[in-house]
């Protein structure tokens, strides 16, 4: 059974891990010696039961009613199999969150129904990077329901706004699911709840599930082998096929250099294989002798058009100020660069302004002029061969989207 990751996304107030919780107790999904113990806790805390205490596990979690880590926890509902990743929305944690929708396929945004809380700067900030991070598909749970007597009014005044937000910054409205729930209550989690007679869709997990099998079409096309380097004592390199088929016996090209190579072995799993496909890992050697480190060049085949080049455009979402000492890394290669910004990205709205500084947790288009050539293509293109991590002075400083 395929296990397939939803991300959740939101702000820290809104009930992410009462919500796992709760559909860990429906779907049978937890065992009852864990549902013991949090009722144990809770009773020690003096506290009435709360879902979230299954998922969280430190005992500072629990007392201080926040999520401090990213937390997994595996449904099984309708022969089908989710890994939820429960991640920080508050901002001091933001690189977590990062991480966490870095391995999603997609997306479920949780979003408070109360009128002190709704759609927060950091509810879009979420959307904003989940979108750079490459998921297309999202789920929006608007919890808490029962808090405003289960306001049709409400529900779809919080729609109203995050679909033009959403298609404002580029998501497709068949991509978006949007669903009244009390996590709490446990309510429109598996079964539709008579108090929101007016709402004429599917259950949290039937939307899921919906969502989750829209797959992205197959990596079809032009060539792509990022190699990853050289396998030690042998003549081997490493690397992963992106998109297309590489064969043996097959003449390929390493942009920049115009000289043309020819896989001679392929090897998949420690066995030789005719081919391999895209998504899978591999070893291969090529006929001809190479006289430069491997590590980040890029296979594409005979007669294409993919070009390097030492200047990229792009969209950037920075977690402090930029310095002195900006590197990117890039399909794993550490690269020195410089930054100049074009605009300001406002990441609420997705307007844009003039200004010449990206403030920390903000965004704006730039240009880097890079320290040596790369091969890339635009994230909307080709993922794999568009994103990069920028680090300045060592630390970790936010991700880009390359757009050309």
């Amino acid at each position: 059974m395929m296990i397939s990751r939803v991300t959740l996304l939101g702000h820290k107030d809104h009930g992410k891990s009462t919500l796992i919780g709760s559909l860990l107790i429906s779907t049978g999904s937890v065992t009852q010696e864990r549902l013991n113990d949090a009722k144990k806790i809770s009773q020690q805390l003096g506290r009435q039961f709360e879902p979230a205490y299954i998922l969280d596990s430190f005992s500072e979690e629990r007392e201080g009613e926040m999520t401090i880590d990213i937390t997994r926890a595996q449904i099984k509902y309708k022969e089908h199999a989710f890994e939820f990743i429960d991640v920080p929305g508050h901002e001091e944690l933001i690189k977590n969150m990062m991480s966490g929708a870095s391995y999603a396929d997609f997306a479920l945004l949780l979003v408070s129904a109360k009128p002190d809380e709704g759609i927060r700067d950091q509810t879009k900030r979420h959307l904003f990077l989940a979108k750079m991070m490459g998921i297309r598909r999202i789920v929006i749970a608007v919890n808490k329901m029962d808090t405003v007597d289960y306001s049709e009014a409400r529900f779809k005044e919080i729609r109203k706004e995050l679909v033009a937000f959403l298609t404002k910054i580029g998501f497709q409205k068949k991509n978006l699911a949007l669903v009244p729930i009390s996590a709490y209550n446990a309510q429109n989690l598996i079964k539709l709840e008579e108090k929101m007679p007016w709402y004429r869709g599917e259950p949290l997990l039937d939307e899921i599930v919906s969502l989750s099998t829209k797959r992205r079409a197959d990596k079809k096309g032009a060539l792509r082998v990022i190699l990853q380097g050289a396998l030690e004592g042998t003549d081997m390199l490493s690397g992963k096929v992106i998109r297309g088929t590489l064969s043996a016996g097959e003449g390929i090209l390493l942009p920049p250099r115009e000289s043309r190579y020819t896989i001679k072995e392929v090897v998949v799993k420690g066995r030789h294989r005719k081919r391999a496909t895209a998504g899978e890992n591999l070893a291969l050697t090529l006929a001809e002798p190479i006289d430069f480190e491997p590590r980040g060049q890029v296979i594409c085949g005979l007669g294409d058009d993919l070009k390097a080049t030492n200047r990229v455009n792009a969209i950037l979402f920075a977690t402090k100020k930029l310095g002195e000492g900006t590197k990117i890394k890039f399909n794993g290669s550490e690269i020195s660069c410089s930054v100049k910004v074009d605009n300001i990205i406002d990441i609420t709205s997705g307007d844009t302004r003039q200004g010449s500084e990206i403030e920390p947790l903000g965004a704006g288009n730039v240009t880097l002029d890079l320290s040596k050539v790369i091969v890339a293509e635009p994230f909307d293109k080709l993922q794999e061969m568009g994103r990069f991590v920028i680090y300045d002075n060592g630390g970790f400083a936010g991700i880009g989207i390359i757009t050309s």
